[in-house]
């Protein structure tokens, strides 16, 4: 059983590194982020038109100044050995920017996935955490209009997940790196890590997982977000690629005095594992924290 678990498993937790988006973005989403257009709120006493377009300009970018909690919902279909199987995630993705000096800055993103899925391995049930992702991004403090933003530092996963079929049951890390470029409304970049498998146990199989996500979105000037990005990961050990295409809507509103952006997306996985998923849908919530 553990076997026939391991390529999908594999590729949902590479799933769950994304940016914006998201985050990233998150941060992103978780996306994400910001990329995959997650919900956001802020909680400052009050913004004009100005700082709601600033906030929506920033709710695009993983590497903005911007101390963020989204709650990214993912819904997929089509998956498990007779093809009707069903998962719900749920990633959380506090994402902090922290000052080290006048031209330095670290963003610090954590990915903490809540799972439920029914036939997706067998005909069984499993509901728990999965393995929790961190990446600590290294970035420049200060942004100059029309030049893009590059970020580096590492990616670390903790094996969190509180049923075995939920998680790779390894201790992983390696490199990640992001760059991003506004302009007139456009956000272009992408998104890139790559796991190592460093510790664990003996009896699951090595983990070496690349993931890339490219994003490119628009915002206008009402403060409407649509894009896309493709959350695309190849497992090595299996020889196998997990590729969705997502697609997004993102809409920044003002509830009261605190800015709310709600976002609703779908996806097609143009390339899965032979028990992979078919198809999604993605709705995110994000709270933005005041600085």
């Amino acid at each position: 059983m553990l076997m026939s678990c391991r390529p999908y498993t594999s590729l949902t937790v590479v799933a769950a590194l994304s940016l914006a988006t998201g985050c990233l973005q998150a941060a992103p989403t978780a996306p994400p982020s910001a990329p995959d257009g997650s919900i956001q709120a802020s909680l400052a006493p009050s913004h004009d038109a100005g700082d709601m377009a600033e906030i929506a300009k920033k709710l695009n970018d993983p590497t903005a100044s911007l101390i963020s909690l989204p709650f990214q919902n993912n819904f997929d279909f089509g998956a498990g050995p007779d093809g009707d199987g069903f998962q719900y995630k749920l990633n959380i993705q506090p994402v902090i920017p922290i000052e080290l000096n006048d031209d330095w800055k670290i963003i610090w993103r954590t990915i903490l996935p809540f799972i439920t899925q029914k036939d997706i391995i067998g005909t069984t049930d499993q509901t728990g955490l999965g393995d929790l992702n961190t990446t600590i991004w290294l970035a420049p403090q200060k942004k100059h209009e029309g030049q893009p933003t590059i970020g580096f530092g590492p990616v670390i996963q903790f094996p969190t997940a509180t049923d075995d079929l939920l998680g790779t049951e390894k201790w992983a890390l390696g490199p990640s790196f992001i760059f991003v470029h506004q302009s007139h409304g456009w956000t272009v970049g992408i998104l890139a890590n790559h796991l190592w498998s460093v510790a664990g146990e003996d009896d699951r199989q090595d983990l070496s997982v690349t993931f890339l996500q490219p994003f490119l979105s628009y915002t206008t000037p009402k403060h409407t977000t649509v894009g896309f990005n493709l959350e695309s990961g190849y497992d090595w050990e299996n020889e196998q690629w997990t590729v969705p295409i997502n697609v997004f809507i993102t809409q920044l509103v003002k509830i009261g005095k605190v800015p709310v952006s709600f976002q609703l997306g779908g996806r097609y996985y143009a390339e899965a594992p032979d028990e992979g998923p078919e198809w999604g849908l993605r709705f995110s919530a994000t709270v933005v924290l005041p600085e």
